[in-house]
């Protein structure tokens, strides 16, 4: 019921303030916008060439506010005018329905962080590049994070100074795009240019005072440099070669608590943000082959060296017998590179727009753990480990083919056909990163100790795979201009997987503009995501964190041995039913929409618990599990399991106002919120052949989805530019998010805080362009992680936080553009 009263308390407010905007559209003076115009003419109008969208709606020339679905419209500028480079981060910040937590001591998840949307999980929202479906990461995040079991499109490959605008769909797709489009749809526009260019120097670092549970500190560095630019090349009638590139390199963050194990009492741990060292360049083209027909496409490579921390090591006998006379600390080293590619050509036959595109996407992730030991060597034991690697690669081929017809006010046909070839695999490491050393090569203690690299055991050759499946998709979608107030749309899609079958979505929508100021809105639609091949089929014996302590963990494919006696089915995939309905205000230079949404998802796929040997289980089923796990290294055991039920709830707010003034320059004014409400309402029921049955989903689990994002997140924002000057303030509200424990003590809640970012900035349209700003200038943190819910001491705040743990940022951007 918070939620629901939070929800009401923002619609009433955004709704008087439409009121009392209204009223002063209305009544104020019109000779003093004219008067504006001739000044700055510029600054008079409206800017209207980032609200025409592609997302949503195939016909041409729609805006954002003319649209039956929401659509968020997020620029380059707005992207960069902030500290963080991560095109998740900057994202999360400006748009309040999108977080990006910042876990760490998970693992890969540490390098590769996916992003949620309306609190869903980070696989069930879509991303296109341009319009075209882009490839997710060969990472399946199984550590403890907020989107535990996904595998999700690294939006990080992807460098902020390539993009031109990002358009974010906040409403079921999977009838118009495909499948994984439950939650919305986040399509990255690249950026065109024939002409022109800049590069630009951004230098940042922390200055926090850090107040763990069990102490103080202080820190003034951990400083990070991007160094980024493009340029745009004309060459024909048209032709267009834009070139982005970027250089990261950034500094390890430390939140860790102190530990309560050491005499005196010291940070013994590291907690934080990941070293990353990381290129990227995009190069996005297009030109005229000979009439209607054009050629485009865009080539672009990342490689990222990320090196995150695992839990300290404390000196004693077990590490003195891989010669470690003191503490240390294994060091996960994760090496990503990713290719994303595409080629099409577009034009017209009868009439008919034809747009037809090849793209291909390849990720792979090498790991590799260093400072670390296989204490079963004893002293012969490497430091360095190559652990392995994951690939995932994907193919698609699309035909789309629509056109306008002159029926009742205007129809837009529009269907097409997709091709996809995806494929995952899993690469052994090196013997030492997962195995006993050859038998008579250790004597003493050393041979008995548990094998693998301390920290990230490797993949062994058991848990190779190299596994492909094909689909097929064709989707007819209709909109159609009923009158000049009534619009509505009709779209259908089937498709056809060659691992589990065939699958049909529908959607239908509709608006109806009362006047010109006031529409409503709204769209049914059914959903589904296919099962992602690396939760079908990935394997490995990792270090998870439950309750604080790490535990070793054994994640099997759903029908392997090991997960079919305790319970595990091959999997299906998910299914969905979306609702919305919303309006739209707008009155002048000032809108605002407001939209509820309902999403109930069926049968979707979750990572069960860690099924491990208990007190409170018998003797005879602790010796089953016991027998099952012999040899693998692991104490747990996890699998995918279908079952699951949900329904997620809320509302969506967003209002602009834009006041030009004669002396005072320009202000944007923007309030935009996001209230979510999930609730799991099923969970599957076991099959095991064990007895009594483990429980597969229970406490930890449940609340991750429900409360593992925030159920209120409010933006507000005043951006003022006068000439070359400029500046912004920008205040974001969290509300609680909690980090779920196997008990309710053992819960980690982040709590209710408020970030404020502030930044002043030079820009000229050529020339030089200067900026400074404080990322979380009053030095908030999330709550901190209490004593007895950090037993290590590594843990100082929840990773869950939907704003991170590390305080105040100061930065300084300096640029040049021509």
């Amino acid at each position: 019921m918070t939620a629901y009263r939070t929800a009401l308390t923002l619609a009433a407010s955004t709704l008087a303030f439409a009121s009392a905007q209204a009223a002063y559209a209305q009544d104020a003076p019109a000779p003093a916008v004219a008067d504006t115009a001739a000044q700055d003419p510029a600054a008079a109008l409206p800017d209207t060439q980032d609200d025409i969208i592609v997302t949503g709606t195939r016909s041409v020339g729609r805006s954002r506010l003319d649209s039956a679905s929401p659509v968020d419209v997020l620029s380059s500028a707005a992207l960069q005018r902030q500290g963080t480079t991560e095109l998740g981060a900057a994202l999360s910040a400006i748009a309040p329905s999108i977080d990006f937590p910042r876990p760490s001591a998970v693992d890969g998840t540490d390098a590769i962080r996916p992003a949620t949307l309306r609190g869903l999980s980070p696989d069930q929202t879509l991303v296109l590049i341009n319009g075209v479906r882009g490839h997710t990461a060969a990472l399946l995040n199984v550590g403890g994070s907020v989107g535990r079991g996904s595998a999700a499109v690294d939006l990080n490959t992807i460098p902020t100074v390539a993009l031109d605008r990002i358009e974010v769909l906040r409403d079921g797709a999977s009838a118009q795009y495909g499948s994984d489009a439950i939650a919305g749809v986040v399509n990255l526009r690249l950026r065109e240019a024939r002409s022109g260019g800049g590069a630009t120097v951004n230098y940042g670092f922390y200055n926090t005072d850090i107040d763990t549970a069990r102490g103080s500190r202080s820190t003034n560095g951990e400083h990070a440099v991007t160094v980024s630019g493009w340029q745009g090349v004309g060459f024909g009638e048209d032709g267009f070669l834009t070139v982005s590139g970027e250089y990261l390199n950034r500094q390890a963050t430390n939140r860790a608590d102190f530990d309560q194990r050491v005499t005196p009492l010291r940070v013994t741990g590291r907690f934080g943000d990941p070293t990353v060292e990381q290129y990227s360049i995009f190069a996005n083209a297009g030109t005229t082959l000979t009439g209607t027909w054009k050629l485009y496409g865009w080539l672009g490579y990342q490689d990222r060296d990320t090196r995150s921390a695992a839990f300290p090591r404390l000196a004693s006998a077990t590490t003195a017998l891989a010669g470690y006379t003191g503490d240390f600390i294994p060091i996960i080293n994760t090496k990503s590179r990713d290719l994303n590619s595409a080629v099409g050509i577009k034009g017209e036959v009868a009439d008919w727009s034809v747009d037809l595109n090849v793209s291909y996407g390849r990720n792979k992730i090498g790991f590799r753990t260093l400072n670390s030991a296989n204490y079963a060597y004893g002293r012969t034991t490497p430091t360095d480990f190559s652990d392995g690697a994951l690939v995932y690669d994907q193919l698609v081929a699309g035909l789309d083919v629509s056109r306008k017809l002159d029926v009742l006010q205007g129809l837009n046909i529009a269907f097409g056909l997709e091709g996809r070839r995806e494929g995952f695999q899993i690469q052994a490491g090196e013997r030492a990163s997962y195995d006993y050393p050859v038998v008579g090569t250790v004597t003493g203690a050393a041979a008995n100790a548990a094998p693998g690299a301390q920290g990230f055991g490797g993949f062994s050759p058991a848990n190779e795979v190299d596994r492909h499946r094909r689909n097929g998709s064709v989707y007819l979608d209709l909109e159609a201009q009923v009158t000049d107030k009534l619009l509505v749309g009709l779209a259908g899609r089937g498709e056809d997987y060659s691992d589990f079958g065939t699958t049909g979505t529908g959607k239908i929508s509709a608006r109806y503009d009362f006047a010109p100021w006031f529409a409503l809105r709204g769209t049914a639609s059914t959903g589904f995501r296919a099962p992602a091949l690396q939760q079908q089929y990935f394997t490995s014996i990792a270090t998870v964190i439950q309750n604080g302590n790490p535990i070793q963990t054994g994640t099997f494919p759903s029908v392997s041995p090991v997960a079919t006696r305790l319970g595990g089915l091959p999997l299906e995939p998910e299914k969905s039913t979306n609702l919305s309905v919303g309006t739209v205000f707008r009155f002048g230079r000032f809108d605002l929409t407001v939209d509820a949404y309902r999403i109930r998802i069926r049968n979707q796929i979750g990572l069960s618990e860690n099924i491990t040997t208990s007190a409170s289980q018998s003797a005879a089923v602790n010796a089953q599990i016991t027998s099952l796990l012999a040899g693998s290294g692991a104490t747990a055991a996890r699998f995918f399991i279908n079952g699951l039920a949900s329904t997620t709830k809320g509302i969506d707010a967003v209002a602009h106002y834009r006041l030009p003034t004669d002396a005072a320059g320009t202000f944007d004014f923007t309030i935009a919120g996001n209230i979510n409400d999930s609730d799991v309402t099923r969970v599957p029921t076991s099959t095991s052949t064990l007895n009594p049955a483990p429980v597969l989903f229970a406490r930890s689990r449940i609340l991750t989805l429900e409360d593992g994002t925030p159920g209120e997140k409010v933006t507000g924002s005043i951006d003022w530019s006068l000439d070359r000057l400029g500046a912004l303030a920008r205040v974001t509200y969290y509300g609680d998010v909690n980090q779920p424990g196997t008990t309710e003590a053992a819960d980690v809640h982040s709590g209710k805080h408020l970030i404020t970012d502030v930044e002043l900035r030079y820009q000229a349209t050529k020339g030089a362009q200067l900026g400074l700003g404080v990322s979380n200038l009053f030095d908030v943190y999330p709550d901190a992680t209490i004593v007895a819910n950090n037993v290590t001491g590594v843990i100082g705040f929840p990773y869950y936080s939907p704003f991170g743990f590390n305080g105040r940022y100061l930065y300084a951007r300096a640029g040049l553009s021509w």
